[in-house]
């Protein structure tokens, strides 16, 4: 599993994200659309796999795919943007945040309900996915409703390690290997996919027998151990992108993936499983109720903290958020 994340995390980093950023500049998408779509598939393309083994592998393991997304969703949005608050000052451009929360509340409320129902049916799939088409209608329009300038920066070419052959490490040695060139970029984003969800799905088959053999539910793995693992890569590039002064691109992207791991990371999956398999994915749990519930109450806390704060994140909300992250965790193990 530990080894399952690294692979992860780099794969993402180093090939999957490059090549999405390539695309869209090919696609001449706007910053605000690239980030709605192709960026967030890159940053949550392992929770959107998990969800997807998790509901397709027969024996009822929904749980596992649930709970990593909501449990990711959790470390984003208390854990990520906590770290970036506590590591710099900055001020949020309001109009995409506004934008941003208003759609995650009705996200998280979907979620809400659904699990509160004890099972999601086909047009609840259908509902995730609708909202998610108009939440990218809702970005590419947004600008002339409520006019903001861009996030201006300059955006650094990745390093090749590839072409480096004493600098590079022997993970990244293996892993220049087996992708193809860096200019052959469509290339690479397939073959970052199939990379993803092979380790995806190793990660799905490690979390079943870890639940098993340490007598843990599936849905607290899920919301622990998974959520965390697989959010590593939107950490890493939330702290790198803080400390050079652009804590409003961590936040918007952190809130952001979250928007697009539960209408698209859990729509998707469980339109598959259901158009495959038929009948309704199952959503019971106590553990998944109360961690979405938390949830739900953390997005009106973080809100409140940016009204009260007039858009500025500092130290203090930093505090704020990471400390309702760490006694979330605390009551999760402390209930096992």
């Amino acid at each position: 599993m530990l080894l399952s994340f690294i692979l992860l995390a780099r794969i993402v980093d180093k090939f999957f994200v490059v090549s999405l950023d390539r695309i869209s500049h090919d696609l001449r998408l706007s910053s605000d659309a690239a980030g709605a779509t192709l960026m967030a598939v890159g940053s949550s393309a392992p929770e959107l796999f998990v969800a997807l083994f998790s509901v397709l592998k027969p024996g009822n393991h929904e749980a596992i795919g649930i709970g990593s997304i909501v449990g990711s969703a959790l470390f984003n949005l208390l854990g990520i943007v906590g770290v970036v608050a506590l590591v710099k000052k900055s001020l949020l451009t309001w109009q995409p945040v506004v934008r941003d929360i208003v759609f995650y509340f009705i996200a998280v409320g979907l979620l809400l309900w659904g699990i509160f129902d004890g099972s999601f049916s086909l047009w609840n799939a259908i509902a995730f996915l609708a909202i998610y088409v108009v939440y990218v209608v809702a970005v590419v329009k947004w600008r002339k409703l409520f006019p903001y300038k861009d996030m201006k920066y300059t955006q650094e070419e990745p390093d090749d390690d590839c072409t480096k052959n004493g600098k590079a490490n022997w993970l990244d040695k293996g892993l220049c290997f087996i992708f193809p060139k860096t200019e052959r970029y469509y290339l690479v984003f397939f073959v970052s996919i199939i990379l993803i969800a092979a380790l995806s799905w190793v990660l799905v088959e490690a979390a079943i027998v870890f639940s098993h053999v340490l007598n843990i539910p599936e849905a607290i793995i899920g919301l622990t151990v998974l959520a965390i693992g697989t959010s590593v890569p939107d950490l890493i590039s939330s702290l790198i992108v803080a400390k050079q002064g652009r804590g409003d691109m961590a936040v918007s992207n952190a809130i952001g993936s979250n928007i697009f791991d539960i209408l698209v990371g859990l729509g998707l999956p469980f339109m598959i499983a259901m158009l495959i398999y038929g009948g309704e994915i199952s959503a019971s749990g106590q553990n998944l109720l109360e961690s979405t519930a938390i949830l739900f109450a953390s997005i009106l806390v973080f809100a409140l903290l940016l009204i009260i704060k007039r858009w500025k994140i500092n130290w203090v909300a930093g505090v704020v958020l990471v400390g309702l992250y760490l006694f979330y965790l605390a009551r999760e193990i402390i209930l096992l």
